[in-house]
């Protein structure tokens, strides 16, 4: 079968790119969609048994970080879009690993770049109807202030912020953790690529996702697992921080709508206008995981253990992404309430999947982590 395009979507057996390549392979029947992941800790292909079987789907298991390989690939499958989710993203993990995530997210993304451009360059055409598109983070713009610790109504929807600034794209770049500071790097790399040799590239910078098949390591599954088995809840200080949260199949949609409309070399910020402190939606997952259980809502409030907060630790980040929905017409359709029961649900319903995940070493890892906290 003749495909019109051929796109490798980096890091699709993870959290978010498992989303991404569902889209993708469902929507474009006409596009062959290769999903390229090295199947670390956080990569399981038992996120895409759905669709593991469609023809205009293969799956490579390869490191970004291998130049040759890569580029072998490019050349092979006469790749013309390459949308960059591979990341290693906890902000644990990399306070104690920082060497990882330099590797991974800086030098993998300039591998993959530098194997883009000279593939690019050698074609007839170069760089038309070429595209590489970057998925970063909110979290390379640092922190902002928490002016009203207990939320007030905002302009741009019904929902509470806890503060008067937001991430726009222009904002300055100030990481504060080796994983922001990576993911910073690529960031600029990336844009380097456009501006020293025309390489056509968007960048997008998201908020918080949450949703079926994230890694048990990130907070609401962690804790929709540890309340369903009645374990402790490690919360950080006082649980004061506030994320800006946005159900990861609206991320989805507007990964598509940017890599196909998008205009090149541009930023877009993505997020849903949703801000929550961190300890008002612990609870609001108790209540959750309590009823959907048949437990009285509520009763494992006790579980909340508070430890040492992280070093580093951004106090609030809120996104604005009214370019977003000015230029190309996007916005979140999922309303908070309605993704976190389905994403609680899904949990629930899905237990094999996370017991698969939760193995020894997993429980290792974070015994651990919090054992001096």
């Amino acid at each position: 079968m003749e495909f019109k395009r051929s796109i490798v979507i980096t890091g699709g057996a993870g959290f978010i790119g498992s989303h991404v390549v569902r889209l993708f392979v469902n929507k474009y029947p006409e596009y062959k969609i290769i999903n390229l992941d090295k199947l670390t800790y956080a990569g399981n292909l038992a996120n895409l048994k759905d669709i593991e079987s469609a023809p205009n789907y293969r799956f490579v298991k390869m490191d970004i970080c291998d130049f040759e390989a890569f580029y072998q690939l490019m050349q092979d499958e006469h790749i013309d879009g390459i949308i960059h989710l591979a990341a290693e993203s906890h902000v644990d993990r990399s306070i104690k690993d920082p060497f990882t995530f330099a590797r991974t997210n800086v030098m993998g993304t300039l591998s993959l770049l530098q194997a883009a451009k000279l593939y690019w360059e050698s074609l007839p055409e170069r760089y038309e109807g070429k595209r590489f598109y970057h998925i970063s983070t909110d979290e390379v713009y640092g922190a902002l202030e928490l002016t009203h610790p207990e939320g007030k109504a905002n302009d741009f929807s019904a929902h509470e912020v806890y503060g008067d600034d937001f991430f726009v794209e222009t904002t300055k770049y100030n990481p504060h953790s080796p994983y922001s500071a990576s993911k910073a790097s690529s960031d600029h790399f990336v844009r380097a690529f456009h501006d020293t040799y025309g390489m056509p590239t968007v960048v997008t910078n998201c908020s918080n996702n949450y949703g079926p098949y994230q890694f048990p390591e990130k907070l609401i599954p962690l804790f929709i697992n540890n309340i369903r088995h009645r374990k402790p809840l490690p919360v950080y200080g006082k649980g004061e921080n506030v994320r800006d949260w946005l159900y990861v199949e609206d991320h989805a949609r507007a990964i598509d709508l940017i890599f196909h409309e998008g205009k090149v070399a541009e930023t877009y910020n993505i997020g849903g206008f949703n801000e929550w402190k961190n300890i008002d939606i612990i609870k609001v997952v108790i209540n959750t995981v309590d009823r959907l259980l048949g437990r009285k809502e509520g009763e494992d409030m006790d579980l909340i253990t508070y430890v040492t907060d992280r070093a580093g630790h951004d106090l609030r980040y809120a996104i604005d992404s009214r370019k977003l929905k000015a230029e190309l017409g996007w916005e979140p359709c999922l309303q908070f309430e309605e993704g976190i029961e389905k994403t609680v649900k899904w949990y629930l319903e899905n237990q094999e999947w996370m017991d698969n995940i939760t193995s020894g070493e997993y429980e290792k890892y974070y015994e651990e982590m919090y054992a001096d906290r």
